[in-house]
């Protein structure tokens, strides 16, 4: 008793007790203490952010504004989420070329998936906006065609023909052929309506419809597919088809009246 008690008084011994206490109580936190995922998953995207604006500083903003605020040159970025983004980006059309047609069209792309993430992740950042979507959204498992094929012709025949080969607008406008076009980008523009295209938001096409719809474009634009209305003058629109009818219907409407004509006249003189 009197050695443990000498040795109860030595001068390191409160030393000892305290650093005993100290790994004591660091091993309970590290086994209890709360899971910092959370943290962590944070400063990533703090960091996929600060990229997006280095990378957007240096390719946007000279038209969009230092802020996403936009300019004369174009439009505010302020509220059109990551989705847009991940589309005009993704199909090349931003950055745009400087002299501008009567529409931006597509282009090879000149970011990375990577960089293009970031990009979007920088606009997300500035308003709330329609997000990149995921493949279980615009994936076939689950689609109807049936029901695509008929939301397609009341809600995009009218621009983009009803096979989905495009067609003409007004002002040399166009609706672009959507054969190969990649099923991320078809729900990203339904979504956020790019340049002359109105936006189809979840209230007006739903999720579940707007996969129908990509599902019915794969459909009949895939190489196994067959024209079931035979000869389909290219698929164009009302152009070709038009044009078709002005030149033999017409033509043949003309070549009647002159053969009738001249055969009242030939009557008239026997």
């Amino acid at each position: 008793m009197k050695k443990l008690s000498a040795r109860r008084r030595h001068p390191l011994a409160a030393v000892v007790v305290l650093l005993l206490a100290l790994l004591f109580s660091g091993g309970l936190y590290a086994v209890f203490a709360p899971t910092s995922k959370a943290e962590a998953d944070e400063t990533a995207q703090s960091l996929t952010i600060e990229e997006g604006k280095k990378l957007y500083s240096v390719g946007c903003a000279s038209c969009h504004g230092t802020g996403g605020q936009g300019t004369s040159d174009g439009p505010s970025l302020v509220g059109v989420g990551a989705a847009a983004v991940d589309f005009q980006v993704g199909t090349g059309r931003m950055p745009a070329a400087t002299s501008q047609g009567p529409q931006v069209p597509k282009k090879k792309n000149v970011y990375s998936q990577a960089e293009i993430d970031q990009l979007a992740a920088y606009i997300a950042s500035l308003g709330a906006g329609p997000a990149i979507p995921t493949e279980e959204q615009y994936g076939p498992q689950g689609a109807d065609i049936a029901k695509g094929g008929e939301l397609f012709r009341t809600n995009c025949a009218q621009c983009h023909n009803f096979t989905g080969k495009g067609g003409a607008l007004t002002h040399g406008k166009y609706a672009p052929t959507l054969e190969g076009v990649a099923p991320k980008h078809i729900y990203e523009a339904m979504e956020t309506g790019p340049q002359n295209m109105p936006s189809f938001p979840d209230t007006t096409l739903s999720e579940e419809n707007k996969k129908d719809i990509i599902a019915y474009l794969d459909a009949v634009n895939s190489s196994k597919s067959e024209s079931p209305g035979g000869l389909e003058l290219g698929g164009l629109g009302p152009v070709s088809e038009g044009l078709f009818g002005w030149i033999f219907g017409l033509g043949g409407l003309i070549a009647v009246a002159v053969w009738v004509a001249a055969r009242t006249a030939k009557a008239k003189k026997s």
